[in-house]
């Protein structure tokens, strides 16, 4: 399977209803992370936030 986004590229990210808030802006994608399921995974961080977070390929878009 190959992955939409790379290390270091900078993304949008979209956050479900039931995730806690997400800051709005732009994320950094920090690593690739194995599937769940059928669809690719990312951990990705935004620079106003202290952590990073873990989403999946359809809640990322091309910055």
């Amino acid at each position: 399977m190959k992955n939409k986004f790379t290390v270091g590229e900078t993304v949008y990210f979209t956050a479900s209803n039931v995730a806690r808030p997400a800051a709005t802006g732009t994320y950094e994608v920090i690593r690739v992370l194995p599937t769940d399921g059928d669809e690719r995974q990312y951990r990705i961080k935004s620079s106003t936030e202290a952590f990073e977070r873990v989403a999946k390929e359809s809640q990322l878009a091309v910055a």
